[in-house]
């Protein structure tokens, strides 16, 4: 009696231990998709003329690197008028989004007003994260009007 009690015991414990085991599987792996990034610039002139351009040099920096991950780029111009192209001729149009190819890359943007401009840029990657950057531009003859270049990580 005092075996077949030992031996139940031990055929549970057995049974415990394999149900145990074989529910902490799962044939998923947790690979990660959506790594945080940055866009770095190079330092942009602040004042600009009418019909002048300032060029942008920009750089994509990512912390990892998943190979489905894609980036697109828009801009919106609360200030002033002007226009932003990329490096190979497109030209943007406000709040459109555009693939990035690459991620070294320049923008020029051409002035269109003799007024104080800023420029709104905004990286996003398909997974919903946002790199906001902005730019200020003063007109040459504006001494007194502060500037500045302001970059705003946003994180959602």
């Amino acid at each position: 009696m005092k075996n077949k009690i030992m031996s139940s015991i031990w055929v549970m414990g057995v049974l415990a231990l394999a149900v145990f085991c074989l529910s902490a599987c799962d044939r998923e792996l947790d690979v990660q998709q959506s790594y945080p990034f940055t866009v770095e610039t190079m330092p942009v002139q602040k004042d600009i003329v009418k019909g002048q351009t300032a060029e942008i040099r920009c750089t994509l920096k990512r912390e990892g690197n998943f190979a489905d991950t894609r980036y697109t780029i828009r801009y919106f111009q609360p200030d002033g008028k002007g226009t932003l192209r990329m490096d190979n001729g497109t030209a943007f149009k406000p709040n459109d989004r555009y693939p990035l190819t690459k991620e070294v890359f320049r923008l020029y943007y051409t002035s269109a007003s003799t007024d104080r401009q800023t420029i709104d840029m905004y990286v996003e990657d398909n997974f919903g994260q946002i790199v906001k950057l902005s730019f200020n531009f003063n007109n040459e003859k504006n001494e007194d009007t502060p500037k500045a270049i302001e970059k705003v990580p946003i994180r959602q």
